[in-house]
């Protein structure tokens, strides 16, 4: 016996409310301010300290980028996502970002701002940490050296360069 729209409509609906809530679970806090010593721009997931004027907060949803990614990247990423630890004003960062955009690479970018900030990035990947640093699933490599970097990227199943209409990731302001 075929079921009835109703029915159908019935099993269906708690799987679609549940997409929905994953959704919206899945929406992304960024904050981005000036540093006031430096003069540089600062974009990163944690809110700036206190008293830090025009600070501009975004909220973005990862579930619609995924959806346009090619299967290969998709795929990769939901294994192995990559995080790069970056530094205001440092040159190899913007070296290593440019790594991952010419690979394409979805990636969050965490900019440090404190020596306590670098010390923890050390113990989270198990030695001193040197900037630019990235990890990519459960790996990790400190400070930029691209054969490494790529080796990482390869075994994790990136592409060797970015799909056609790739939209770079991370900070362009630096």
């Amino acid at each position: 016996m075929r079921p009835s729209v109703a029915q159908h409509f019935a099993r269906i609906a708690p799987i679609t409310a549940a997409l929905l809530l994953a959704t919206a679970v899945s929406a992304q806090t960024t904050y981005r301010w000036e540093d006031p010593k430096t003069g540089s721009t600062v974009i990163s997931d944690l809110p700036p300290p206190p008293g830090t004027r025009r600070v501009v907060i975004s909220e973005s949803s990862g579930a619609a980028d995924p959806q346009r990614l090619p299967y290969a990247i998709r795929v990769a990423s939901e294994k192995f996502p990559v995080v790069l630890y970056t530094s205001v004003g440092c040159g190899a960062c913007q070296q290593a970002r440019a790594l991952l955009n010419g690979r394409g690479v979805p990636f969050s970018e965490k900019v440090l701002v404190s020596q306590e900030e670098l010390t923890a990035l050390g113990r989270q990947l198990g030695g001193t940490a040197a900037l630019p640093s990235v990890s990519v699933g459960r790996q990790s490599a400190t400070g930029f050296v691209a054969a490494r970097w790529n080796e990482l990227l390869d075994f994790a199943g990136y592409p060797a360069t970015a799909p056609y209409g790739f939209t770079p990731y991370g900070s362009a302001a630096e």
